[in-house]
């Protein structure tokens, strides 16, 4: 029975493979010609309970500090349903589908009923997330943030660049969250950065991932894209990340978070995002 594992397998063959940790959805692998794609530190609590870290945890209904509940919200730390099993399309590509409803936990945090359902497809040289998000009840708006908080793996940060994050503005979370613009034509990262760029492209590009190659991030209706890494004091304040794990990873977002989404009785919300490596 599917129920009784914790853990989903996507394999396309050729050591194309895509896992998910049903502990909040959680893509832990990525692996494409067996080569890994995402970060997950050494030091991952894997309990049921703690958030896994790496990899991409599903962040909703809140991003960031959370009054009711506990930070970037329960969706990532909440067991999931496995909807659909894995299937090979005619295409050649697997899919999966994954769900969460309000239960007994959420309510305890976040008195909405909701249904969310998370579409995995595992492609040759991409991985394809679709998200919905259903509000089922008959007289209740609710607003929430929603973001895949995807860590990709690198040889060394310092050496990555973004694409398509000129002229945006960022809230800069390690300046006491003050405005600016971003000047530079490609983002590099040689310090601790927390930034959510706002009203970002539909795309954008990381060079000098896995294997010096570069990876696309396709995105839509995700106005945001969040870039992170905590660099060398924040690392040493995480008690599950290495401190010297944060020069092999590089954080960027695509996220709906810098103004929520709200979402009125009967109505569905829909977003989606495709990496692909270059």
């Amino acid at each position: 029975m599917a129920a009784a594992t914790s853990v989903v397998v996507l394999d396309r063959g050729n050591n194309t493979t895509c896992t998910i940790n049903l502990h909040g959805a959680t893509v832990v692998s990525w692996r494409v010609n067996n080569q890994e794609q995402l970060f997950v530190s050494k030091q991952a609590v894997f309990d049921g309970k703690k958030a896994i870290r790496g990899g991409i945890p599903f962040v909703f209904p809140q991003f960031g500090e959370w009054n009711y509940g506990p930070q970037h919200g329960f969706a990532r730390i909440t067991r999931w349903h496995l909807e659909k099993n894995p299937e090979r399309m005619p295409s050649g590509d697997v899919e999966a589908i994954f769900s969460l409803m309000d239960n007994e936990f959420t309510r305890s945090m976040w008195s909405y009923p909701f249904r969310l359902t998370y579409r995995l497809i595992l492609r040759e040289k991409e991985l394809h997330f679709n998200i919905g998000i259903y509000n089922p009840s008959k007289d209740l708006t609710f607003s929430f943030n929603l973001l895949l908080h995807t860590y990709f793996k690198v040889p060394d940060v310092r050496r990555c660049q973004i694409t398509g994050l000129h002229g945006c503005t960022f809230i800069d979370k390690t300046r006491d969250g003050a405005m600016f613009q971003e000047a530079r034509d490609v983002v590099t990262i040689g310090e601790w950065t927390d930034r959510i760029y706002q009203n970002t492209p539909q795309e954008h590009i990381i060079t000098n991932v896995v294997s010096g190659r570069k990876m696309r991030i396709q995105k839509y209706n995700f106005p945001d894209t969040v870039v992170w890494n905590p660099w060398i004091e924040k690392a040493k304040e995480t008690p599950d990340f290495g401190d010297d794990e944060y020069p092999n990873m590089i954080c960027v977002e695509s996220g709906h978070v810098s103004s929520p989404v709200i979402l009125l009785p009967g109505t569905a919300f829909e977003a989606s995002q495709i990496l692909q490596v270059m």
